[in-house]
């Protein structure tokens, strides 16, 4: 599992590389490798989401343009086979920052954003961790969806995998210009309609040109609490502090509050740095010169 991650973070390193090499845009690229994530079983995003409580996959997805500070988010889609791409129309398309569930999807269709059968968002591993969680909560196990594969005979194991995740990429085109995005399948077993911080603008996602490109992954209601994204960027902007410098004055406010998870930010320069207060973060990026750095476990 851990050689596929690795492999599945370098392929994303080239999709983007490729894009940017070629003059494209850094919301081309931060868009082509989210939607490549999406597509990918191994990511709590789009086809392998964690499920809901109500054995659904709910995904939300944002998108910014630093340039223009221009900004589109979806959340509660169920048939989106890419959230990105629909939090980009929304943004460029619409005269709104956010849309949600049966609207946000209704104008996918009015653009031509590709929708699929709930099904196709299906893994086997998702929906073992679904009825283990809600086993440990003594809640109902709703029936499998419809169109999903028979389960399986017998006992299967997967991996150990934390119950929650999420897509995030930044970028910096050769014109300067900086763009951020975040998607998530949210957390496993989540009630109520639950949306998380990853397509709240100022949370989970945050670009502006010359300061920052933040994409923040972790239990939400913390992201939002702290207003991580936009306060790492404000701090860098007006406290002209660095990103590594911003991004732990954050954490200081995330980890008092036991509030975990991790980010990506960008500065203005190009310059990449994470940060996380959890075991481990899927993480890479391009370094200067295009050396490719993927790590997972927090003592890479």
């Amino acid at each position: 599992m851990e050689a596929q991650y690795r492999a599945a973070m370098n392929h994303a390193l080239q999709t983007g590389a490729e894009i940017l090499d070629r003059g494209g845009s850094s919301l081309d690229a931060v868009q082509a490798v989210i939607s490549g994530m999406e597509d990918d079983p191994l990511f709590n995003a789009g086809r392998g989401a964690v499920f809901g409580a109500d054995g659904k996959n709910h995904l939300d997805a944002s998108i910014m343009d630093g340039a223009t500070r221009a900004a589109g988010a979806v959340a509660d889609v169920t048939h989106t086979r890419h959230p990105i791409q629909l939090a980009r129309a929304v943004m460029e398309r619409s005269p709104h920052v956010m849309l949600a569930g049966e609207g946000a999807e209704a104008f996918g269709a009015t653009q031509n954003i590709e929708q699929v059968p709930p099904s196709y968002f299906f893994t086997e591993r998702r929906w073992q961790q679904l009825e283990q969680e809600l086993r440990a909560r003594n809640l109902p196990i709703p029936p499998r969806p419809a169109g999903a594969p028979p389960a399986p005979q017998g006992q299967l194991t997967f991996p150990d995998d934390h119950k929650f995740g999420t897509v995030g990429v930044v970028a910096m085109d050769e014109r300067g210009n900086i763009a951020a995005g975040t998607s998530t399948g949210g957390t496993t077993a989540k009630l109520w309609g639950r949306v998380g911080d990853s397509p709240i603008i100022g949370a989970g996602t945050y670009a502006q040109n010359g300061v920052c490109g933040v994409s923040a992954t972790g239990t939400g209601e913390y992201f939002i609490r702290v207003g991580v994204a936009r306060d790492i960027c404000a701090r860098m902007e007006f406290a002209h502090e660095t990103a590594a410098q911003a991004a732990d004055h954050v954490f200081d406010e995330l980890d008092a509050m036991h509030g975990d998870g991790g980010v990506i930010v960008m500065d203005g320069h190009g310059h990449a740095v994470w940060r996380f207060n959890t075991s481990g973060m899927y993480r890479a990026r391009l370094e200067q010169g295009g050396q490719p750095v993927v790590q997972i476990f927090n003592d890479e």
